[in-house]
């Protein structure tokens, strides 16, 4: 059974910062790409950035040069910091493990989402 679990959502002012963080747990072998997702209300989820297991990373326009991913490959961990937030920046962040192989290799290669945390950025 594989869980992930994100922790640093809250509530800040425009022009604050957060960094969100997203543990993946259970009998995991390799993680290929980590990703973050967010949802604002009335709309659809949107990726936000993703990091792959050699460290390359890729952002959505919108956050490119205000946010940063990284992750921790031993400890099966993503990271999101997040600067100069701004009010469109609202919604449910949500991490995704892509690639995940488990160590009993009983399935092949699979997705695992966590339940999200919300982040709201005040004006």
């Amino acid at each position: 059974q594989v869980q992930l679990a994100e922790f640093g959502g809250g509530l800040v002012q425009a022009g604050g910062s957060l960094r969100l963080s997203c543990s993946a747990s259970g009998s995991i072998y390799s993680i290929n790409t980590m990703a973050w997702y967010r949802q604002a209300p009335g709309k659809q989820r949107e990726w936000v950035a993703r990091i792959t297991s050699a460290g390359i990373t890729h952002y959505t326009d919108s956050v490119k040069g205000r946010f940063t991913i990284s992750r921790d490959n031993a400890k099966n961990t993503v990271y999101l910091q997040m600067n100069n937030l701004k009010p469109e920046d609202t919604g449910v962040y949500s991490c995704k493990a892509e690639g995940l192989l488990l160590l009993s290799r009983a399935y092949p290669p699979s997705d695992y989402w966590g339940q999200g945390t919300q982040v709201t950025v005040s004006s």
